[in-house]
């Protein structure tokens, strides 16, 4: 498989995790929406009636991704990722919420980057079969230092905190004392942010994928959506381990990376 490919789908996968995760909740019902509704002016009543209505665009969205990715959709992925991460501190939660979900729409963002901002066809699929240099590349790759940094960094934030649910959850998991175990976790998940930013390693990348994986299993409730919608982490990381080393390789005559 072509290198090119590999980020293609790894991407596009994510992209369509993070809003099928996230439409999830909506059908669910989550409370916690409520109050991103209310930044609007809306009441409980009546949130409760959309949400399943916009978790199931979210849905259809992400499948859409899935089974004919379009540049519209790409990019109404990321602002709405955008929109929906704002509203986190925008309805009091800290800011730290909103750049720790900088996969949601960071995995889309670097999707268009690379296949998607040259053409002119909006509606046309998006496929891996198109042209690539270096500027792109490059421009690509910075995007998703930025994501992976923010991703990263955001967390490690909410450690140092003390969210109350990273909390429950070490305390689930029988740490003694989960306010020093979040704090430990937040020092390496900043420090392994700013080596992203500064220096990225493929190693280092391999170990924070397998990191954050991991580390979003144990939420206490919809543990399953929960992970799934953190889709967008864990293909921008990948991604960006994927596309390191060509970054400043020569670019093919037909335009397209490859493993040699």
């Amino acid at each position: 498989m072509k290198l090119d490919n590999r980020i293609y789908y790894t991407l596009r996968i994510a992209a369509a995790m993070c809003f099928i995760g996230h439409g999830a909740f909506g059908i669910i019902t989550k409370a916690v929406w409520c109050n991103y509704f209310a930044v609007f002016g809306i009441g409980k009543v009546l949130a409760y009636q959309l949400m399943p209505w916009l978790g199931s665009i979210d849905i259809l969205f992400g499948l859409s991704i899935l089974f004919y990715p379009t540049r519209a959709v790409l990019l109404w992925l990321v602002i709405w990722g955008t929109i929906t991460a704002a509203l986190r501190p925008l309805s009091g939660e800290p800011f730290p919420e909103f750049i720790e979900r900088a996969g949601n729409y960071g995995a889309p963002l670097a999707l268009l980057i690379i296949y998607g901002l040259k053409g002119k066809q909006w509606f046309k699929l998006v496929t891996p079969e198109v042209v690539t240099d270096e500027k792109t590349l490059a421009l690509a790759m910075n995007c998703l230092k930025v994501v992976v940094f923010l991703l990263l960094a955001g967390h490690g934030l909410l450690n140092i905190i003390g969210k109350k649910g990273l909390l429950s959850q070490y305390a689930s998991l029988g740490f003694s004392n989960p306010v020093q175990t979040a704090y430990a976790a937040g020092i390496f998940e900043i420090i392994a942010a700013l080596l992203i930013l500064i220096k990225p390693l493929r190693p280092v990348l391999i170990v924070l994928l397998v990191w954050k994986a991991g580390s979003e299993l144990f939420y206490p409730h919809w543990e399953l959506f929960e992970w799934i919608e953190r889709g967008g982490s864990y293909g921008s990381i990948l991604s960006l381990y994927f596309l390191l080393p060509q970054a400043s390789a020569p670019v093919k005559s037909r335009g397209k990376m490859s493993l040699t």
